[in-house]
């Protein structure tokens, strides 16, 4: 999307603060999910509805008891679903639960082993979730024509996977990435496959309006700091994107100018 806007990320109409996004799984308790939440500045939280209570079960501690929609904005997800209709009968749940919220974070998967966005069914979930009235942003796969199809259902923000899910193999095709953030109206997050800080801070030089990450840091061998460099990654990778980056040379350059040099 390429915006100048610096002061945050726009989404359906409303600016966050931040422009990383975290999940709430993986993570070994509820106390470390408040935690590392806490430390990596994110105003968005998506949640596997499927997975993680946020009120399906009033006889099980909720995440909402330490995510609390007061304070945080809480992104239902469709994790888990491998049909249009399964995804669209989660996201309705989920509106429900958060008391008609709507925005939520469409994913439909192809298969168990790769988790791969399965396209067809995405693109036909897509349609039917903003014909009913959702903020829909989208998990898909990084092809530039599918990313384009979704901005013109109507889906108000584009999330390509940088690589596999949970794989943290980092930003495996970066000119697919590129052509879709120049294409795209809509802001462009990369969803998956960030493993450390600097996936996260390359995603942000490219272009990308966001990062969006679970695994990245719930998996790492300290949740809480991690969570805390990949906010700053984002940011500083958002900066220098701003900034513009000097020219790759093929040649040496000195730091200093020999123009008027002492001796």
């Amino acid at each position: 999307m390429n915006t100048e806007n610096t002061q945050g990320l726009t989404i359906a109409g409303k600016t966050y603060r931040s422009r990383l996004l975290v999940g709430s799984g993986k993570y070994k308790d509820l106390e470390q999910t408040r935690l590392a939440t806490e430390a990596s500045g994110a105003d968005i939280i998506t949640v596997a509805i499927r997975r993680v209570n946020i009120g399906q079960d009033p006889n099980a501690p909720s995440l909402l008891d330490v995510v609390p929609p007061s304070k945080y904005t809480i992104l239902p997800n469709s994790a888990g679903c491998y049909n249009a209709e399964d995804a669209v009968y989660t996201l309705q749940l989920g509106r429900e639960l958060l008391g008609g919220h709507k925005l939520c974070k469409l994913e439909v998967l192809g298969d168990e082993k790769t988790l791969f966005p399965n396209m067809p069914e995405t693109l036909k979930a897509a349609k039917t979730l903003v014909q009913d009235g959702f903020d829909v942003m989208v998990y898909c796969s990084d092809d530039p024509i599918q990313a384009r199809m979704l901005e013109d259902i109507g889906c108000v923000a584009i999330m390509p996977l940088a690589s596999l899910i949970g794989s943290g193999m980092g930003i495996l095709n970066p000119w697919n990435l590129s052509l879709i953030i120049d294409q795209s109206k809509v802001p462009v997050l990369v969803d998956a496959g960030v493993g450390t800080a600097s996936d996260a801070a390359i995603a942000m030089e490219l272009g990308c309006d966001g990062v969006l990450m679970n695994t990245a840091i719930a998996g790492a061998k300290d949740p809480v700091r991690m969570a805390r460099a990949m906010g700053l990654a984002v940011e500083a990778g958002r900066e220098a994107f701003l900034a513009g980056r000097m020219p790759r040379k093929f040649a040496a350059s000195p730091s200093s100018p020999m123009a008027g040099r002492i001796v």
